[in-house]
């Protein structure tokens, strides 16, 4: 026994003797890789140890630790679109580097699913965005960081309301019923896109829900990348049918210290409406044939002047972030007080972010946290999608006599029942609706090197969203008199002299747990990744609401159910939960760094489809090609060419749980109704895609770009077929025959224009060619784009039907007046397609200037060949409202239209909506801060957001997209008293201590 002790012991002792000179003389080297332009930290670096076959590439926070083999002296840093740096590290073990860009987008490192990669080696269509290259301003949500700066991706906000939702498009609008937006991941965990309240109809017609993203903080954004294409979206299967997007919050590094920002912002309306003056009114009026004792009161209001206003926003934020040899955080706080252009409209926002990395086993595993919490209050104002002639908000100030006062001379609001009036002001007054959202997203996880090239990670997310909204209408409301029924509940009295309170309560939850395997071996000439996960995730969503009226104290306005007298009906709501589980599988090989193959593939199985549907697939494949590598190859014109090719499925399921169910639903009357029919054979929506795409770097890397060429096919499309009465069931869910098609062409350019030693010019030019057909869909034609107005009641604009684009409008074309003023119509006034909301073109350019510690940016974009109906116009600017006692544009009151004459639904309202913009102009100064004691950086800037537009388009915006579904198929390029866009400036201040 003790033999044995004895020789373990001098084994032991010799192996110690054997490796004790290698650790003796290895030494660890960390450091961090910053832009050299504007400090930020780079991923995806590569640091090697020089003469050998030692090295690593950063994390994402820019950070980096290498062991250093005896000997060796010299570490290189490269990273394609900076220029290769070689440090002599003497006898220093902390090494910082800051690397100057010599490319342009080439240079980028992309988020990609479940991992990061450089635009050089990516197979399929990704791009990436940071802060250098966001929109600045006053941002309510991710998606206004983007919109304009990326090719393929079309941005339409529903309005300019202050977290209004937006309707995002990659690479064109496939899908005719469920959702086009594409999927949502932040920090690893794809969100559900609901978790925001549309304000119930209570006499004035429906409102959108605010934007579901606009719980997180722009400021708290590290980077977003666009998976376009199917080779880069396939990895999220079931849900990439329309891309996906990428979100990326700020991480720590070591010496980041405290950085506090501060602005303050003043907006106004960018346009209003034309409307005329009281002197004008009555003067045209009275032409139109009027009784001017009748329509003039006397008074001189301006009633866009009573909704309008100057509206004044703030914005603070306050981060703290380092890192120790094996520990990373940072902790953000931001508050945003967002007023909007109209009274008591506004968004305050507050949120705290955690983001925390912790090494342990001497760095054999990595526990990462992301962690948000976020409250959002919002404030509407009383407008609507669609309120009908008497309007909600805007539409009463666009159709209210000029020469009507606002109050009496008692005190009273003005009121005058004959012309179906509603006072602006009385209700600014006597709406109250707001809302309050609570969200925490939270982000666990922990990786485990197993062996050299195999690490294991698991993932946990949850979501918990709960969102309350409250809307109290006042009994002094003045033109609220038509009463209403919800769910064939028994009649609810009128508002007027009544009052009534709606409460609204919204709960979501997800959970997410992922098991993913990674393998990463270089050998020889060859590279090979290969990636394996599972994935479960749930979502929960219940919602219940409450509606109380009979205002107790008609003289104080309510603020609680609990200040009305009747609850007609017990609290309703209905539930849901569906289930996604998920396998999948990437496989990367590099062939000397110049042929690229990548092959993916995901099983998804959903909850929502029939049990013999339960499951789609998902493979995508991308090869690339690094031209500019061959031996062949004109070097002298090309630094960098690539070739891409790329092919793959993709799938959608966003559409209601238990789809493939019969569903009944619980009426207020205490009877049931069967909503659906089951559907057990209900298919997977499945996008198929295909492009090719070239990747150039040339001059010396002054200018870069990629073009891409893209043709997508959706098949098997989820629709909900409405049937006509008197069948068991209203409608049910099918898969439709044909394809909906999008092909074309989006490229991005890069250019540094001039490069000096203190003034540089850098040119970045995006565009994108689209064109949408619906093909193989037979004779079916599905109609939408519902237009209100007194006297459209069941008039529509647009249709779905077979050789057309999606949005295609079909309405009868206007030839003009004849000779007594009245409309005339070719082929006998029948309808036919007439032009499509999508654009053909999209384009966006921006210029970046330096100058010593001076820099700025101008920021311009365009859209064409598209058009827009102007609903607006034809519910309220007709000449005929003239003699109603209604106001009207200086268009309509001058124009040779008859008063008698009917605005019927035709191409007389529809218009042009190319427009050019000048979108965002930024200029800032970084003050020297050398010699001054506690501050490491100080920047004031100052930005101009919608500065200028050209547009032949009549209306406020041809940016917009009010919600005119018919049966809920979407409709496209509908403006009806759409909440304005602003034009804004603001002061901000960055500083660092």
């Amino acid at each position: 026994m003790y033999a044995k002790s004895l020789l373990c012991a001098a084994v032991s002792i010799l192996c110690c003797l054997l490796f004790l000179p290698a650790f003796a003389q290895n030494r660890t080297i960390t450091g961090k890789v910053t832009d050299g332009k504007d400090g930020s930290t780079l991923p995806g670096v590569s640091v090697t140890v020089k003469g050998t076959s030692v090295g690593t590439v950063t994390q994402v926070d820019g950070s980096f630790r290498l062991s250093v083999p005896p000997g060796s002296s010299t570490l290189v840093v490269s990273s394609v679109g900076y220029e290769r740096q070689e440090i002599n590290l003497g006898s220093r073990t902390a090494v910082n580097v800051s690397l100057k860009g010599t490319t342009g987008n080439l240079s980028d490192v992309v988020v990609i699913g479940y991992g990061t990669q450089r635009v050089k080696d990516a197979t399929g269509s990704v791009a990436s965005l940071g802060p250098k290259n966001f929109n600045k301003g006053v941002i309510s949500s991710p998606e206004q960081l983007l919109q304009g700066r990326v090719s393929g991706v079309q941005v339409t906000p529903a309005s300019g309301e202050p977290g209004a939702g937006v309707s995002i498009n990659i690479r064109g609008a496939s899908s005719v019923r469920s959702g086009n937006n594409p999927l949502y991941v932040v920090d690893g965990v794809p969100l559900d896109n609901g978790g925001t309240s549309g304000g119930l109809d209570a006499g004035a017609g429906t409102s959108s829900a605010r934007n579901p993203l606009s719980f997180l903080n722009p400021a708290d954004i590290e980077n977003i990348s666009v998976l376009k294409d199917a080779s880069a979206a396939a990895i999220y299967g079931s849900r990439g049918a329309n891309g996906v997007i990428l979100i990326t919050t700020r991480k720590g590094s070591k010496g980041q210290g405290i950085q506090f920002t501060a602005n303050t912002s003043v907006s106004s309306p960018a346009k209003k409406y034309d409307l005329m003056n009281a002197a004008d009114y009555v003067k045209y009026a009275t032409a139109a044939g009027a009784d001017p004792a009748v329509i003039d009161k006397k008074g001189n209001t301006d009633w866009q002047d009573v909704i309008f206003r100057t509206a004044v926003s703030q914005g603070y934020n306050l981060g703290y972030g380092d890192a120790g040899k094996s520990t990373t955080y940072r902790f953000n706080f931001g508050y945003d007080n967002q007023q909007g252009i109209v009274e008591n409209s506004s968004l305050k926002r507050l949120t705290g972010r955690l983001n925390a990395s912790q090494n342990l086993f001497g760095d054999r595993v990595r526990i990462d946290l992301n962690f948000t919490a976020s409250n959002v209050k919002n404030r509407y104002a009383p407008i609507s999608d669609n309120a009908g002639f008497e309007g909600s908000l805007i539409g009463a100030a666009l159709l209210s006599n000029p020469t009507y006062p606002i109050k009496n001379p008692d005190g009273s609001y003005f009121n005058n029942s004959d012309a179906n009036f509603r006072n602006a002001a009385n209700m600014l007054e006597y709406i109250n609706d707001r809302d309050n959202l609570n969200r925490y997203l939270t982000n666990l996880s922990g990786t485990w090197k197993v062996i050299k090239n195999l690490s294991y990670k698991v993932n946990f997310g949850y979501d918990n969203n709960t969102a309350k909204r409250e809307t109290f209408m006042d009994a002094r409301l003045i033109g609220y008199t038509g009463s209403q029924s919800i769910r064939n509940s028994p009649s609810i009295p009128q508002v007027t002299g009544n009052g009534r309170g709606i409460e609204q309560n919204l709960k979501l939850r997800s959970t997410i747990i992922e098991h993913t395997l990674t393998y990463d071996k270089k050998f020889g000439s060859h590279a090979l990744n290969l990636l394996g996960g599972y994935s479960y995730q749930q979502f929960k969503n219940y919602s219940f609401n409450n509606l109380a009226y009979g205002q107790k104290d008609k003289t104080a306005q309510a603020s609680s159910l609990d200040d009305f007298n009747t609850r007609p009906f017990a609290a309703f709501g209905d539930s849901s939960k569906y289930e996604l589980q998920s396998y999948f599988g990437r496989a990367n090989y590099t062939y000397k760094d110049k042929y690229f193959l990548t092959f993916t593939f995901r099983t998804d199985g959903s909850s929502k489809f029939g049990a013999n549907n339960k499951y789609g697939y998902f493979p995508a494949g991308a090869f690339k090609w690094r031209v500019s590598d061959e031996s062949w190859a004109p070097k002298k014109v090309f630094d960098d060419l690539s070739l891409r090719l790329n092919y793959g499925l993709t799938g959608n399921q966003e559409f209601p749980p238990y789809a493939s169910l019969a569903v009944s639903q619980y009426q207020l009357n205490g009877s049931t109704t069967i909503i659906s029919n089951a559907s057990p054979t209900l298919k997977w929506e499945t996008k198929t895609q295909y492009g090719v795409g070239l990747d150039f770097t040339i001059a010396g890397g002054r200018l870069s770009g990629t073009v891409d060429y893209f043709h997508n096919s959706l098949k098997n499309v989820l629709f909900l077929q409405v049937y006509a009465q008197p069948s068991a069931s209203t409608q049910r869910w099918v898969n439709l025959p044909g394809n909906v098609i999008n092909k074309g062409v989006d490229y991005s350019l890069n250019f540094q224009a001039i490069k000096g030693r203190k003034f540089n010019w850098e040119i970045a030019y995006n565009g994108t060619y689209t064109q949408n057909t619906i093909k193989n869909f037979g004779n079916r034609v599905i109609i939408t784009g519902d237009i209100n107005g007194q006297g459209l009641s069941g008039a529509y604009s647009q249709v779905i039907r077979d050789g057309y684009p999606l949005g295609s409008f079909y309405l009868p074309t206007w030839t003009g007046y004849d000779a007594n003023g009245i409309s005339t119509y070719a082929n006998d006034g029948l309808s036919s397609i007439v032009g499509s909301a999508l654009p053909k073109f999209t384009q966006g350019l921006t210029n970046n200037f330096t100058y010593g510690r001076w820099n700025a940016s101008l920021f311009i974009n365009a859209s064409t060949g598209f058009v827009i109906y102007n609903n607006t116009a034809n519910a309220y600017f007709l000449k005929g409202s003239l003699k109603n006692g209604r106001n009207v544009s200086y268009d309509a009151a001058t124009s040779n239209e008859n008063p008698l004459n009917s605005g019927s639904v035709s191409t007389r309202f529809l218009e042009k909506g190319d427009f050019v913009r000048i979108s965002n102009a930024n200029i800032g100064y970084t003050f020297p801060t050398g010699s001054v004691k506690g501050i490491r950086t100080l920047r004031l800037s100052v930005t101009g957001q919608n500065l200028a537009l050209i547009t032949g388009y009549k209306g406020l915006d041809p940016e917009v997209n009010t919600n005119k579904s018919r049966d809920n198929v979407p409709s496209r390029g509908i403006d009806y008293t759409a909440y304005p866009n602003a034009r804004t400036f603001t002061l901000g201040i960055n500083a660092g201590f």
